[in-house]
């Protein structure tokens, strides 16, 4: 499904959210653990979009993005091409259940909205777990439902009848927008989210809603 709307994917990102997924994405690379040199993982990378802005907060020596769409991956790397960062970031592809990296292997291991995606969520995340190092950190970018009944109202009208309706339009692809509509409806978000985490192992574990809470950002480290 992601290799067919590959080509319109950014386009459709940057649009159906009113340009706010960049923001949320450079607001995940503010929270990165403290320290210059990081090695960081991006996994369901994608086109790049959340690896690049770890890169531009000028701590990233290393940076690797992961996914199993090659539609995606092929996008992504001729961005990396165009800015330059052939020598910090690569693109390989690969499975988040089962991570083709050692054990404690990244500073940071990063997800935008890709875990809710995942056929087995404790499993990815007691794979990015695995591969952090002991003090690592784990950022997830996903979303999540307003608290506020008077945002999340219009905000599940438009999950609902509005973004379907013009990711088709756009994407050409009638089923990939409606998923999307029904993962983050029934996917754990909040503190339901946060627990999920712990129970992998993670510690410290936080979540920042952000926009009125369509999205949030989740925090945990490993011991």
């Amino acid at each position: 499904m992601f290799d067919r709307i590959a080509g319109r994917y950014d386009l459709l990102n940057h649009l159906l959210s009113a340009g706010l997924d960049r923001r949320w994405r450079k607001r995940v690379a503010s929270l990165l653990p403290s320290g210059d040199n990081l090695h960081v993982l991006d996994i369901a990378c994608g086109t790049s979009d959340q690896l690049i802005a770890l890169a531009a907060s000028g701590r990233v020596t290393h940076g690797i993005g992961l996914d199993l769409a090659e539609e995606m991956l092929a996008i992504g790397r001729h961005k990396i091409r165009q800015r330059g960062l052939e020598q910090i970031l690569s693109l390989q592809t690969g499975d988040a259940e089962i991570l083709p990296f050692d054990q404690s292997s990244f500073e940071a291991v990063t997800i935008a909205f890709g875990i809710r995606n995942m056929t087995d969520v404790p499993r990815t995340l007691g794979e990015m777990l695995r591969v952090l190092k002991p003090k690592g950190r784990a950022l997830i970018l996903e979303f999540s439902l307003p608290q506020s009944r008077l945002v999340r109202g219009p905000y599940l009208f438009y999950l609902r009848y509005v973004l379907p309706h013009l990711g088709a339009i756009i994407s050409g692809d009638n089923a990939a927008y409606r998923y999307l509509n029904e993962t983050i409806e029934t996917f754990p978000h909040g503190e339901a989210f946060c627990q999920i985490m712990r129970d992998t192992g993670f510690t410290g574990v936080t979540f920042k809603p952000l926009t009125m809470g369509i999205v949030s950002i989740y925090q945990g480290d490993k011991p």
